[in-house]
């Protein structure tokens, strides 16, 4: 507990956890308006079977695409800048027990992301169906099948990549390069998945913005028919590599 109380206050007074999450609202908002605000055209000029496939929930949800960056950064720099400005020798000296300590930073990050991502993803929702409404085109309502939970796992979705942030800032100690490593996973690869062998595509099921972004439709999604299934792949994924990075953080010096 004094741990996470620790962490909770070293992270609350840095400036760039509170930029990080204003840069996550206001590009997150944003991102959503311009998603949003010409929807309609692509709804009008749209085929039959386009217009059967419209998911108003999924088009103002799309600002997972950049909120996944930007949480990532948070929960990279939970860890790298320490290792930067040489500060994670004086925490190992207060806090020796390592495996405490990133679990303590794990946590940290993962609830403020949590909370941070969930604000978003209501606020993205409401603000493009308003945009919705004003186009004259189908829109969705909080009650109607499958939209909480979009909203509700799309939370978990962004809570999901700060901890896989976490673990590579961990494993890596170097901001650039976890980012980096970052970037690869949620963009990189997937744009390439078409590329890889067949007997990989599995792993494709619960990747970032492939089969674990299914989580943010209510239209089913005939390649990824399991949402939920996908986005347990995606936690499981992700406590692998923070599992990899309490190994790294104990056996090697700082």
């Amino acid at each position: 507990m004094n741990a996470l109380q620790a962490e909770w206050i070293k992270l609350r007074s840095l400036r760039s956890t509170w930029y990080t999450i204003g840069c996550l609202m206001v590009l997150g908002v944003g991102i959503t308006v311009l998603s949003t605000s010409k929807a309609g055209e692509d709804y009008w000029t749209g085929s039959a079977a386009d217009r059967a496939a419209w998911d108003p929930t999924a088009h103002s949800l799309k600002t997972f695409i950049v909120a996944q960056l930007i949480v990532g950064v948070l929960g990279i720099l939970v860890m790298t800048s320490e290792f930067a400005t040489g500060l994670m020798q004086t925490t190992l000296a207060a806090a020796p027990r390592r495996s405490r300590l990133l679990a303590a930073k794990a946590v940290t990050a993962t609830a403020v992301a949590a909370v941070a991502g969930q604000v978003l993803m209501f606020a993205s929702f409401f603000i493009g169906q308003a945009l919705l409404v004003g186009q004259h085109v189908p829109y969705a309502h909080l009650g109607d099948p499958g939209v909480l939970k979009a909203i509700v796992g799309g939370g978990l979705y962004l809570s999901a990549t700060a901890l896989l942030a976490v673990g590579l800032g961990t494993i890596l100690r170097a901001t650039a390069g976890a980012l980096a490593v970052l970037v690869g996973i949620v963009f990189l690869v997937p744009a390439l998945a078409g590329l890889f062998p067949s007997w990989m595509q599995g792993v494709f099921d619960f990747w970032p913005t492939l089969g674990a972004a299914a989580i943010f439709g209510t239209v089913p999604d005939p390649d990824f028919p399991h949402p939920w299934l996908n986005l347990g792949g995606l936690w499981i994924g992700v406590t692998a590599v923070l599992a990899a990075a309490f190994v790294v953080f104990r056996r090697r010096d700082v």
